[in-house]
């Protein structure tokens, strides 16, 4: 009995970036996954939390949205992070990725 329909299973050779830093209050831990997954955005997992998010550099307009992916209490410690996000991540256009 098939108890689900597979929508894609695909293997990928990626280049994954590991990045530890610290703010003047807080270290961050990082891995950036880069793919042709997803419409070519980076999955970017916080090492210490597991919390993950796909993102690009058009993601990154306001902190509203790091703040929710990472749990991120404070307004400065959020617009510290988006700044090395901004330098990291690359502008991915969206291209058709299913047919």
């Amino acid at each position: 009995m098939d108890l689900f329909d597979k929508l894609y299973d695909e293997d990928e050779t990626v280049k994954v970036r590991f990045v530890g830093f610290t703010t003047e209050h807080v270290r961050y831990d990082f891995g950036i996954v880069y793919t042709n997954m997803f419409f070519g955005k980076p999955l970017v997992v916080c090492m210490q939390t597991g919390r993950s998010t796909l993102m690009d550099a058009a993601d990154l307009r306001n902190t509203d949205n790091i703040q929710k992916a990472f749990k991120i209490q404070s307004k400065k410690e959020a617009e510290e992070l988006l700044s090395f996000f901004e330098e990291s991540l690359p502008y991915s256009p969206i291209a058709e990725q299913y047919d």
